[in-house]
C-alpha cells in the first residue's frame, strides 16, 4: 500500500505517523504543495488551528490542499483538521481562518472550552465496531475540542458524544457555576463521514486503539483500488482488531 501523507506543520502528526506504523504503513510527512504528489491520502492531524492554517498559508499549501479534496482522495481529520476540512467554522478567533473545506458541516472551534476542560469520554462507535471488530465504544481523548453542530444531508455521523444541559449562572476561564437540577444530557457529534473524507473532533492517535487508522486505510485502500475491499499494508499485517494495542509512545490506554 501507498505510505500515507500526513500533513506536519503543527501538531501531533508524529502520532499519527507512530500509529500507521503500528499497522505496517508508512506515513510520510507533508509540510510543501508538491510533496502532495507522492501520496494518495492524506491525514490533517489535530494542533492549534489557527497555527496551523496560518503555517499552511506561509507555504501555499491550501490551493494544493483543496485539489486534493476535489480530486476525491481519501483526507481525514482529526481535532483541528476537522476544523480544516469543514465548509463552515464558527466559534473563531478575530479574523477567522483560512479552511480547505469539503465537508458539508459547520463546526464549533472550540466547543468544549478550554485546554483545562479537555477530557476523555466513552464513545459508541456501532459503525467502527461492525467494520473492524472490537468493543462497541471507543475511548475518545478531546483535547480544546471542537464539534459538529450541523451537517448536510450527504454527512454520515459515526460517534456522538453525550454532553450535560446546564442552566450556566457564572463562567469564567477558571471557574463554572450552575444550577444544581441538570437537564436530561444531550449529544453533539463528534465523528462524520462524507465520501472520502472523515473528520473525527477527538485524538485518536493518542490512544493504542488503531480502529479508526485501520477504518482510514480501508477507504485508502477502496477509493485507490476500486475493486478490492481488502488491505494489506506493507510486511502483511492484518488491519482487523486484535485487543493486542502496539504502543511506541507514551499514549492514553
Amino acid at each position: 500500500m501507498a505510505a500515507v501523507g500526513v500533513l506536519a506543520l503543527q501538531g501531533s502528526f508524529n502520532e499519527h505517523i507512530a500509529a500507521l506504523a503500528r499497522l505496517g504503513v508508512k506515513g510520510m510527512e507533508i509540510r510543501k504543495p508538491e510533496q502532495l504528489q507522492n501520496v494518495t491520502s492524506l491525514i490533517i492531524p489535530g494542533g492549534e488551528s489557527t497555527t496551523m492554517a496560518k503555517l499552511a498559508e506561509f507555504h501555499n499549501l491550501f490551493p494544493a490542499l483543496r485539489e486534493f479534496v476535489k480530486m476525491g482522495k481519501p483526507v481525514w481529520g482529526t481535532c483541528a483538521g476537522l476544523i480544516f476540512l469543514a465548509d463552515k467554522a464558527v466559534g473563531q478567533k478575530t479574523g477567522g481562518q483560512e479552511l480547505v473545506g469539503g465537508l458539508d458541516c459547520t463546526v464549533h472551534r472550540n466547543y468544549f472550552g478550554s485546554q483545562i476542560q479537555s477530557f476523555e469520554a466513552e464513545l459508541p462507535v456501532p459503525e467502527l465496531a461492525c467494520k473492524e471488530g472490537g468493543p462497541e465504544m471507543f475511548r475518545g481523548v478531546f483535547i480544546r475540542a471542537p464539534a459538529v453542530l450541523e451537517i448536510g444531508p450527504g454527512v454520515d455521523v459515526l460517534a456522538e458524544c453525550p454532553v450535560p444541559s446546564t442552566n450556566v449562572l457564572y463562567s469564567s476561564s477558571a471557574v463554572q457555576i450552575q444550577e444544581e437540577n441538570s437537564v436530561p444530557e444531550e449529544k453533539v457529534i463528534v465523528a462524520i463521514k462524507q465520501g472520502n473524507l472523515l473528520g473525527t473532533a477527538f485524538h485518536p492517535e493518542l490512544t493504542a486503539d488503531t480502529r479508526w487508522h485501520s477504518y482510514f486505510l480501508k477507504m485508502a485502500s477502496e477509493a485507490g483500488e476500486g475493486t478490492s475491499r481488502s488491505v494489506v499494508p506493507a510486511g502483511g499485517v492484518d488491519l482487523s482488531y486484535d485487543g493486542k494495542p502496539r504502543i511506541d509512545l507514551p499514549i492514553f490506554q
